[in-house]
């Protein structure tokens, strides 16, 4: 069975030797490694792909060991398993504003084309609250008057629902590397309202119209700590507009069609494990 083990906490010697030496001497196969020693934070992390022997050792022992060990070492570790249990996967959906990507998500799974569930939303906005009321999914508001969230608070809820991918569905705040070190392994899915690598930052319909484009997209891929996001591409959708089109119409056509229509394909993508991310990159599973 296929395992990801994270860990995060205050840099310090000999962190990783416990855990290497715990899930080799158990019999795991070792597929990935990586770890990184933030200097200017002093915080370390580390992730692990494996292959574990669950026949042997259940995942909910593994995960106790690494909770002896967390306390012992000062870490926060995770242990996660798309497997372990006989349900389709949860995921928790992010929002701030627009409410058409969180919606394309929940109707595909009320329509059965995406095997999933959705046990919570979370936003720094109250903007999408009725839609989750409409379909029966808790709720929580994390931001401040300002729509300033609570990272704490965002990094709780994923446990308190125990979902298994965090999709940022026009989410417009950055997630903090930390959080980003303790769901890695391409658990994170993030919708970009533009074409990457071409058109990043916060106004990707602007730019590319500044550029005379007549070509204006979404992009949906997986959040990496340590690089620049996008990369790691798992869904892009385009459409085409005529010359003298007002932005606008664009930004419109974009926003209630093609981001919806993006990051429903690139979520069952990784629902039906047609893709994973290997070595910060995107790969092709069947």
């Amino acid at each position: 069975m296929q395992v990801i083990i994270t860990a995060v906490g205050p840099d310090n010697r000999g962190l990783a030797d416990p855990i290497v030496h715990y899930v080799t001497q158990s019999g795991a196969n070792l597929h990935e490694i990586q770890m990184y020693d933030r200097d200017f934070e002093q915080l370390f992390a580390m992730l692990i792909r494996m292959e574990w022997p669950a026949e042997d050792e259940p995942i909910s022992v593994l995960r106790e060991r690494m909770n002896q060990i967390g306390e012992l070492k000062g870490l926060k570790i995770r242990v996660w398993a798309r497997d372990e249990h006989d349900r389709p996967p949860r995921i928790a959906l992010c929002t701030t504003y627009r409410p058409e990507p969180a919606l394309a998500v929940l109707r595909d799974i009320r329509d059965k084309r995406l095997n999933a569930t959705v046990p919570v939303m979370i936003g720094n906005r109250d903007s999408c609250r009725g839609i989750a009321e409409q379909f029966g999914v808790e709720f929580h508001n994390i931001g401040d008057s300002k729509g300033v969230p609570d990272d704490d608070k965002f990094v709780s809820l994923f446990d308190e629902y125990d979902v298994d991918y965090i999709v940022l569905a026009r989410y417009m705040r950055i997630v903090p590397p930390r959080a980003c070190w303790e769901f890695a392994g391409g658990r994170i899915i993030n919708l970009h309202h533009g074409v990457l690598p071409s058109f990043p930052g916060f106004r990707p319909y602007h730019d590319a119209y500044s550029h005379h484009m007549l070509s204006y997209g979404a992009t949906c891929h997986f959040i990496v700590p340590e690089l620049d996001a996008g990369n790691q591409i798992i869904q892009q959708s385009t459409f085409t507009v005529h010359p003298g089109t007002p932005l606008e119409e664009i930004i419109q056509r974009g926003e209630k069609d093609n981001e919806p229509r993006c990051l429903a394909e690139g979520l069952r993508r990784v629902v039906d494990r047609e893709v994973e991310l290997h070595f910060h990159k995107v790969a092709r599973v069947k």
